[in-house]
């Protein structure tokens, strides 16, 4: 009797070359024009195997969402999909996308409904494509080259093999699982640098860089010309003189005949070599073998953004370099599924006057070691013992932290925090972190507007007597607060005496007395400008705070009464690092003055027209600070803002020497659908464009011009004009430093000045700049984001033309 198996194995006999045939099909390494492929949950991906099948590309589904799907390319001999390549990083493609291959724009991604969601660009036409080994998909053109190849189409991933040429950079992933645009960059810049820097969400704005190779044209070495990941698996950087800046570590072991190797720029900032061993599909996996920067956390800083980690945040470096984020305790995570986000605090932090005398039964303090938030001063207390300084911040309802260190030294924090890192160099630094004792702080009182209307007070009286009694508590408690914070509010006006000219604002309001008592009845001044004059004065405003106190001339009333509501409209809503912070006013019928917070290092004036010039590194910074500043007046704010008056006078340094730009008295407020004004002259000679004298309309190329003559002041550490010079051709800077531009001799700009001599390099970047900055004609002026990205090496500074000399002559009249 047959046995009852004989059938099936004739049957497998027959099947086996079918099945064969369906792998084969499944997976080639060629490509013709119009080979397709559509992405579904339950089919096989579309395979296209390099050779040596280490490689595939073809569609995998996302881990979170598995109706949709990313088109990329990953290695085919790891257990888990390591992907090195990606298309459609904004855009995943839903079930039943079609990818194809076409001749005249390659491969085309289309989702269902029609949408093109991604596709190559190609400067001809297509007649095929193929995958190598090395992990690169190329598509060729009727001559066999190279018309697209994902080698050249950059995401976070370097292979070996890979170059990254000049201009071009890796972009990292938003999270881990997340194929979206993230907040980190590798810059291979123009000049030659390597940099990597974050940038902000959406609009893409380049921080500050928290790494750069260094590798520009000096005198021993060529700049570099592009970053190598070679055969042997070592990453360099070529310089033109055929040196090598190295990026990998001596030692370190890595050979692509054992390991499969990536270099990847990480969601977390941290640019990593990882390698995993070749024949081991589970176990191994990928560990790191090299990584920069050594410490992310407090390599990292940057004004305009929360830090590696979010707002509130402190990032701690673990075993592997790679950055840790935590919420302090009482505080918590704003998204849970953003381990890396936001910190929000857990309790509700009051603020009301009459409150001093309960505050430290109603806070403590969470001790922190070797934390820091650099970036969130808003005071600086010294001498000052440890304790005054936790009594500082306990007494000030406007503290959330206070650190302690250097024996003597306390700075005081506002929310939101940034920057936030453990750094083990702050030797035994303490933070005071203010936290609400009890639980009832956990609960934010509800917010009650009484109307005069029946049905709103029933429906209060409903809530009072229908809730517990612990709600109603809460609810008497908010009740009691806001009527006497609103009670106490209207008598200080009152007693300010304010008149019909009413000026909305959340600032404090100071009476005139305050502010003769704050000053010793205005008695030591600190500069005199054309609407007033500034004292220096101390206020307690939940602690003993030095302020700058502008008193404003009244002889001109109507003028005046102009320049009090822009400053308080224009200020007292702005917010920002290169901004002087507007604290109070005071305004009666005879007075109007201001308060300002106290900047200790004066004028950017006083420090550059010196005998001694300042620094060239601190120069720097104070352009670049200056240039964000003006970035987010005209671009960042509400209301568009003109300043109308930048000069080294209005450039004043914190304690830090920190740039901040003040007096928006003369600003030009416009609203966000206006782009220009006409209005009568404004400014300072030497720093006025030439719009101001031709009637023209008046936009913030304006203020990008009296930049430009800034920035020639801070390279050179002299004046804009002047005409006392024995050599009249020195006379105008502008006219000057272009003539040495285009002679080729911008040494005498920074005579005597070695630090700057030594960098000549960027000394030509900053006077082109300028130079673009001062032309006449104001359409041929950047704007001040085009300045910023120059400043950073994220554009390159294309030649300048010669700025028109009417301009000057014009300037000085």
């Amino acid at each position: 009797m047959a046995s009852p198996l004989l059938p099936l194995l004739f049957l497998s006999m027959i099947m086996l070359p079918f099945q064969l045939i369906s792998v084969v099909a499944q997976t080639k390494t060629n490509l013709v024009i119009g080979d397709s492929h559509t992405a579904g949950k339950d089919s096989a991906p579309w395979l296209v195997s390099s050779p040596s099948g280490d490689f595939y590309f073809g569609f995998l589904p996302l881990e979170d969402s598995t109706d949709h799907f990313i088109l990329c390319i990953w290695y085919a001999k790891i257990q888990t999909n390591t992907i090195v390549w990606f298309a459609n990083r904004d855009k995943p493609a839903p079930k039943n996308t079609k990818v194809e291959l076409t001749a005249n724009d390659g491969l085309v991604l289309t989702a269902p409904n029609g949408d093109r969601l991604w596709n190559t660009v190609t400067s001809s036409r297509v007649s095929g494509g193929s995958f190598n080994d090395t992990g690169n998909l190329v598509l060729q053109d009727g001559d066999s080259n190279s018309a697209w190849e994902s080698f050249k189409d950059y995401r976070n991933t370097l292979l070996p093999y890979q170059t990254l040429e000049r201009g071009q950079k890796l972009s990292s992933m938003l999270r881990e699982n997340d194929f979206n645009r993230g907040r980190f960059e590798l810059f291979f810049q123009n000049d030659g640098n390597l940099v990597m820097h974050s940038i902000n969400l959406p609009s893409g704005y380049s921080n500050a860089k928290y790494y750069e190779s260094g590798t520009v044209e000096s005198n021993t070495s060529g700049a570099g010309t592009q970053l190598v990941f070679d055969s042997s698996g070592d990453m360099y950087i070529l310089r033109a003189n055929n040196g090598r800046y190295n990026l990998s570590e001596d030692g370190a072991g890595v050979s692509i005949t054992q390991f499969y190797l990536r270099a990847i720029i990480d969601f977390d900032g941290v640019f990593t070599l990882y390698r995993h061993p070749k024949g081991s599909s589970g176990s191994g996996g990928w560990t790191p073998v090299w990584s920069h920067p050594d410490n992310i956390c407090t390599n990292y800083l940057a004004s305009a953004s929360s830090g590696v980690c979010g707002y509130n945040s402190i990032c701690s470096l673990r075993d592997d370099k790679k950055p840790a984020c935590q919420c302090p305790k009482w505080y918590s995570l704003t998204d849970p599924k953003d381990p890396y986000g936001n910190c929000k605090p857990d309790f509700v932090q009051e603020c009301f006057e009459d409150d001093l005398s309960n505050r430290k039964n109603q806070y403590d303090f969470e001790v922190l070691t070797d934390t820091d938030w650099p970036l969130s001063d808003y005071e600086y207390q010294t001498p000052f013992n440890e304790d005054q300084c936790k009594q500082s911040c306990m007494e000030d309802c406007m503290c959330s932290v206070a650190i302690f260190r250097l024996g003597d030294s306390c700075w005081k924090k506002k929310l939101p925090l940034s920057n936030g890192r453990v750094d083990p160099t702050l030797n035994g630094a303490k933070a005071f972190m203010k936290v609400r004792k009890d639980n009832f702080s956990l609960i934010s009182p509800p917010t009650i507007i009484v109307k005069n209307n029946r049905n709103t007070l029933i429906l209060i009286l409903s809530v009072l007597f229908g809730s517990s009694a612990f709600l109603n508590l809460i609810l008497v408690f908010a009740i009691c607060l806001s009527t006497s914070y609103v009670f106490q509010y209207k008598k200080r006006l009152r007693r300010a005496g304010k008149t019909d000219t009413t000026v909305e604002t959340n600032l404090r309001c100071f009476t005139y007395e305050e502010l003769e008592e704050a000053t010793d009845g205005f008695d030591k001044v600190l500069g005199k400008g054309a609407f007033g004059v500034v004292y220096e004065g101390v206020v307690n405003i939940g602690s003993v705070t030095r302020v700058a106190v502008k008193r404003l001339n009244t002889f001109l009333l109507e003028e005046v009464q102009k320049e009090f509501k822009n400053e308080l409209n224009v200020i007292g809503l702005t917010h920002h690092k290169n901004l002087v912070r507007i604290l109070g006013f005071c305004e009666t019928e005879s007075e109007r003055i201001l308060v300002y917070e106290y900047m200790s290092n004066g004028t950017l004036a006083s420090l550059l027209f010196n005998v001694e010039k300042p620094s060239w590194k601190l120069r720097l910074q104070i352009a670049s600070g200056v240039a964000r500043g003006l970035l987010y007046l005209h671009e960042e704010c509400i209301t568009q803002i003109i300043h109308c008056d930048i000069k080294p006078q209005n450039i004043l340094l914190d304690d830090y020497y920190v740039a901040r730009i003040s007096d928006f008295g003369l600003a030009k407020l416009l609203n966000m659908n206006q782009s220009r004004t006409n209005t009568a002259i404004r400014g300072t000679k030497g720093y006025v464009a030439l719009e101001w004298f031709k009637n023209m309309p008046i936009t913030a190329k304006v203020d990008v011009y009296s930049y430009g003559m800034l920035l020639l002041e801070i390279v050179s550490c002299r004046k804009s004009v002047e005409f006392e010079l024995e050599d009249e051709s020195k006379a105008i800077l502008s006219e000057w430093a272009y003539e040495c531009y285009s002679e080729g001799t911008l040494h005498a700009l920074v005579e005597d000045d070695k630090e700057a001599l030594d960098d000549m390099k960027t000394v030509e970047k900053l006077v082109m700049i300028a130079l673009w900055c001062v032309q006449e004609d104001p359409g041929f002026r950047p704007t001040m984001r085009n300045v910023t990205q120059m400043l950073e090496g994220v554009v390159e500074v294309q030649v300048p033309p010669c700025p028109s000399q009417v301009s000057v002559q014009y300037s000085l009249n």
